[in-house]
């Protein structure tokens, strides 16, 4: 997946477990454990919102594209 999610990382710069996140969040920790392990397909504005809110942090520092390396582009580089 294209999308990476550093909730991992803003915990341990917040000091703050998952647990924590998720009471204040006022999600599950199973749901939020979902999302920060990247196997969300989805996240509602609001609880992005909320995230940013909570780890006084933007959604970027939540979330970052990795673009995936095109088929074509590995095929240069070999040739």
């Amino acid at each position: 997946m294209p999308i990476a999610v550093d909730i991992d990382v803003m915990l341990a710069r917040r000091k703050m477990s998952v647990g924590e996140l998720a009471e204040r969040v006022g999600i599950t920790p199973a749901n939020l454990a979902v999302l920060k392990n990247g196997r969300a397909k989805a996240v509602r504005f609001t609880t992005l919102a909320a995230l940013c809110e909570v780890l006084e942090c933007q959604p970027g520092d939540l979330l970052r594209f990795e673009p995936e390396d095109a088929p074509a582009a590995s095929a240069v580089r070999s040739a």
